[in-house]
């Protein structure tokens, strides 16, 4: 299936010289690349790495990669290509399916005759991708390019295609992208707060205490859900610290991508790389891929000043004109991977150095239908100001203590942004991230459940950056509530099929964790109004419910609150947490804010349910570069 417009006049297959093929390593030693000793340690090392020996060379540093493509150039007896020079024709496309391209790292370039050119680096693999094309009466020949500019023709070729497929690859059924706004949510708010309005004009106080009454039930939807988890990880002792390193690897090691999304980050870059290289997986077997939105020109002119390491690489998302998220970009950057098992990095985490080793241990280890590993998330800037405090204590409570316990229950855990570590075929075989979604990792954790996998917590820390600013705060809040609140409406659409999948436990865990959690920032001051007794003051339930009703519930409200500063106290009691403890006191003045970022996130709701409010990193660059601490005192 190719155009006689991009064949050459010969018809005949390209004549290829006789001779002996020298291996790569040999031809390294013989240029003064390497010595013997380096050979032989890179030969040893690929009985263990599933990688080429180029490439462990190329990862230890030893060598460059264009080193490595001029000898394998000699091997096969292949030219040498610089495809920004003499890039393929957009109509080469027809010559090659896009997901070969991506699976075995190609790209058409030229036909001569009957014979394919194809850029790679590679070689050996082309035998496998003639047998994938099914085309006998062709012959498919290399040509050597770095596979930046292999992927960079690719997206110029294929770019506008898998942009589109990006943004639609989760089924219909199960994407938030049919949400209509403009036709049925904004209308539907309309008569709703219609109705409400009404409803306060002419019987003030049953609309109040119908309010309370909603306020109430969440309440105790979240509280039941904190006190079971809090009584389970009790029960279950399930330790709170990082887990060692694991005692035995794998003896053959997989490879492992992470991709990392950037979007108008100025002040990111350097330290970035200088947290991953920390990491002490092998460098062959990393392939930390930075993925950059196209029309990103900050980010792109950052990363021109700096050098990247050989096992981090830059995937440009193509602008097709419609949403610019995340989830879009992780699933352009997905197919471009070369890992069996596929991570998600925010720009300013700081992992621990051995969590890829732990990570790949425990898959090793975990049963088939666990699919992804959620790992602890933490702050390096927890000093900073109160904020910061409290945004600190309020993420250990979450991942020391109530995350745990809701595992240890059986219930579905709602992913965080970053430190998610995936099997590819599984997270393939979902269709990646709802590219629609502000909060993906939440809604791709129902999914997963709602497909009888599992997500396990795995104690390794990714330490990231407090939000540290009460209006940044508010917009990141926002983001997190509305995608909350999208998510469960989308798997509400037929709630009896979210039961059959997810069981009555579980699903009425997803109503504790999606609905009640929103409805509860949203209700937050008329939970307040139960203070008023205690100061002697009337409350609108006693004209219609009566004094017997009132004490109770405010009774009720205020262990919740005792419940939460417990859960707190608890959660930073350790020795690195505890110079929090006293800040835990101060966490009901630090929850207002989510009430307003909960009012917001309802606004977007239905004017704006796309809109991504970036969240900007590098704000407390003092402490990003500060000695960083783990949990057993090692630098990370």
């Amino acid at each position: 299936m190719s155009d006689p417009l991009l064949r050459l006049s010969s018809p005949q297959p390209v004549a290829r010289r006789s001779r002996p093929a020298v291996p790569v390593g040999r031809q390294l030693v013989n240029a003064g690349l390497i010595n013997q000793t380096t050979l032989l340690d890179a030969l040893s090392k690929q009985h263990r790495l599933d990688a080429p020996l180029g490439e462990i060379l190329v990862a230890d540093g030893h060598v460059d990669p264009s080193d490595v493509l001029d000898a394998l150039a000699v091997q096969h007896d292949a030219d040498r290509v610089d495809l920004n020079v003499d890039p393929p024709s957009p109509l080469m496309a027809q010559a090659v399916p896009v997901h070969l391209c991506q699976s075995f790292g190609v790209v058409p370039w030229r036909w001569i005759g009957n014979t394919l050119l194809v850029a790679t680096t590679r070689p050996d693999r082309l035998a496998d991708l003639a047998r994938a094309l099914d085309q006998p009466a062709w012959a498919v020949l290399p040509v050597l390019a770095p596979i930046d500019q292999i992927h960079d023709q690719i997206t110029a070729i294929y770019g506008a295609g898998l942009a589109h497929k990006a943004a639609h690859k989760v089924p219909e059924a199960l994407s938030c992208r049919t949400w209509t706004p403009r036709k049925n949510a904004r209308s539907v708010a309309i008569w709703i707060l219609f109705a409400l309005l009404l409803l306060s004009v002419m019987y003030p106080a049953w609309a109040a205490t119908l309010a309370i009454g909603w306020a109430v039930l969440t309440l105790a939807m979240t509280t039941g859900l904190k006190l079971a988890a809090l009584a389970a990880r009790l029960m279950y002792h399930i330790p709170a610290q990082t887990e060692p390193m694991p005692p035995q690897l794998p003896e053959r090691l997989p490879r492992v991508s992470v991709l990392v999304p950037l979007f108008k980050e100025e002040r990111i870059a350097e330290a970035l790389i200088k947290r991953l290289s920390r990491l002490t997986y092998p460098k062959a077997l990393l392939d930390v891929v930075l993925v950059l939105e196209a029309k990103d020109n900050v980010t792109r002119s950052t990363l021109a000043r700096t050098k990247l390491p050989q096992w981090m690489r830059v995937i440009e998302v193509p602008d097709d004109g419609t949403i610019t998220t995340k989830p879009r970009a992780l699933n352009y950057a997905l197919d471009f991977c070369k890992g069996d098992i596929i991570g998600v990095w925010d720009a300013e985490d700081a992992p621990e150095p051995d969590q890829i080793e732990k990570v790949v241990a425990k898959f090793a280890a975990a049963a088939s239908d666990v699919a992804c590993l959620q790992g602890m998330l933490d702050y390096y800037n927890a000093r900073h100001n109160w904020l910061a405090r409290c945004f600190t204590i309020e993420y250990a409570s979450w991942w020391r203590l109530v995350l745990p316990g809701v595992e240890q229950l059986g219930m579905v855990l709602p992913l965080g942004g970053t430190t998610l570590f995936f099997r590819r075929d599984i997270l393939e075989e979902l269709g990646g991230w709802d590219a629609h979604n502000v909060t993906e990792d939440a809604d791709l954790g129902l999914r997963l459940a709602r497909r009888g996998y599992r997500t396990e917590l795995i104690r390794t820390v990714t330490y990231e950056e407090a939000n540290c600013r009460a209006w940044p705060w508010v917009k990141q809040r926002s983001r997190w509530l509305k995608g909350y609140l999208i998510t469960y409406c989308v798997h509400m659409r037929k709630p009896g099929a979210l039961l059959r999948d997810l069981g009555f436990k579980r699903f009425c865990g997803v109503q504790a964790m999606f609905l009640a959690t929103v409805s509860q920032f949203a209700a937050l001051p008329l939970l307040w109004s139960f203070w008023l007794p205690a100061a002697g003051l009337p409350h609108p339930v006693i004209i219609t419910l009566g004094q017997a009703v009132v004490w109770p519930i405010a009774i009720f409200f205020i262990l919740a609150e005792l419940l939460n500063l417990a859960i707190g106290m608890m959660a930073v009691s350790d020795r690195h947490h505890r110079h929090l403890m006293p800040w835990v006191l101060t966490l009901p003045f630090y929850f207002p804010l989510a009430a307003i970022a909960s009012y917001k996130a309802l606004y977007e709701m239905v004017c704006a349910p796309f809109y991504w409010d970036k969240t900007q990193h590098g704000t407390a660059t003092g402490d990003i570069v500060r000695p960083l601490h783990c949990e057993d005192g090692k630098m990370p």
